[in-house]
This record gives structure tokens, sequence and C-alpha cells, in this order.
């Protein structure tokens, strides 16, 4: 498979590393806009951005009937608009907050935890807790905003999240904390007078994230339509 990569920073590397150890050719490392031609006919393409410029990268690809696997963060708000632009060029599109097995498998552990603590909404609250390295630019990280909507999609009392503390039983507050080294950890916790229950994933590098990454390039190539991690790892 050819493989354009689009934001060539430090997860874009190992993400070049882990493809062709798997045998697919790299055929665009790319921090500048893409275009058609310097994309070099790839059949896929894995965006790893900045927020600021992630709209219009994708944008460009899906035009160009290429299908994308997008890890950038921070920029969803216009993420409907591109799943639109994606379906009327009848290519994929595949969004990820976080990649990594270990991760996606916490969500389905975060997910099962909250229809549990539902029945219990009055007696714990809520809150997260993110770290990150300095240099990533967006608070909170995707995959807290992800962990924090899946939480509010199953209990009834919950109604936002919220970035820093917070005396609203409605709302999930999420403390994220920048320090290095980082590569990532995300913690929920369920507390009352009585006692906690928490869970927790820590990553030690990057490499989860990048080898998620590419078995969802994958996954996407000659797919139409709209798809997540989940389609990817729990297939049948």
């Amino acid at each position: 498979m050819k493989i354009a990569l689009v934001g060539y920073g430090k997860m874009g590397k190992i993400i070049d590393e882990i493809a062709t150890k798997r045998g697919h050719d790299v055929v665009a490392r790319l921090n500048e806009t893409p275009t058609k031609e310097n994309l070099n006919n790839p059949d896929v393409v894995i965006e790893f951005s900045q927020p600021e410029v992630a709209f219009s990268n994708i944008k460009t690809c899906l035009e160009n009937k290429i299908p994308v696997v997008c890890g950038t963060t921070g920029w969803l708000e216009q993420k409907p608009s591109i799943e639109k632009i994606a379906l009327e060029n009848e290519t994929g599109f595949l969004y990820g907050s976080n990649f990594s097995l270990g991760v996606n498998l916490f969500f389905a552990l975060n997910e099962n935890l909250a229809k549990l603590m539902q029945k219990f909404s009055d007696d714990y609250t809520c809150q997260l807790e993110e770290i990150h390295h300095v240099h990533k630019k967006d608070a909170p990280s995707g995959t807290a905003i992800s962990l924090a909507e899946q939480i509010i999609e199953q209990n009834e009392i919950k109604k936002h999240w919220h970035l820093g503390a917070t005396n609203d039983h409605a709302i999930i507050p999420i403390e994220a904390l920048r320090e290095d080294p980082a590569p990532g950890t995300h913690e929920i916790t369920y507390s009352s007078i009585i006692d906690d229950i928490s869970i927790k994933h820590t990553a030690h590098n990057r490499n989860g994230f990048a080898l998620g990454a590419v078995l969802a390039a994958e996954y996407l190539q000659n797919k139409k339509g709209i798809f997540t991690m989940k389609d990817v790892l729990f297939q049948k």
C-alpha cells in the first residue's frame, strides 16, 4: 500500500518507521500544505499535523478522492463538514482521538463503567485527569474529550464537560496537566464520601499510537464512508 504522511513531526516519523516495517511504501512526507502533486498518488493519507491546518489538509485530500486517517485533535468543531466532504467525494475518512489498542480497550472499559455508575450518580461525583507533554497545544486532549462524551452519553445527570474545577454536579471537570516526559495518561475517578473508584491508562511511548494509525490506514484502503477505531479493532 502507498501511504502519504501529512505532518512529519515526531509521530509522523514513528508512523513512517512502522509502516515501512509492515511492507508499505511511504510516498510523501509533508510538513507543507498537501496538493495533488506532492501527495504522489497514495492509497491512503495519514494526517497528524496541527489543529489550525488540519481541516484544509484533510479537505484537499478528500477532494482528490484520497481516503484519510486523521489523528490531529483540537479541530473537531469542523469534523461534520469533513465527513460531508468525504461522503460527497465517495471516499473514506477515519478520525481517531487516540489510535492506541490499549486506549481503545480503555474506551470500552470507560463506557461499561459509566453504564454501571449511572444508577449511583447521586452518590458519586466524576472527574477526569489527563497528562501530556508540554508541547501539546490543545487542552483537554482529544482522548479526554472522547472519554467525557462517553460518560455523558451513559449518564442522565451529566450534561457537559469543563476544563478545570467546577461545583456543578451536572458537569464533568477535566484537569489537563502538561509536563515532560509524558506520552499520555488518562484517569477517570468516581468519588463518594465512602470511597473512590478509578480507571487509568498510561502510555509508555508513542509506538502504540503509531501502530494503530497504520492499522487504520490498512483498514481504510478502498473503503468509502465514515469510520472509527471501533471498526478497525473490533471488526468481525
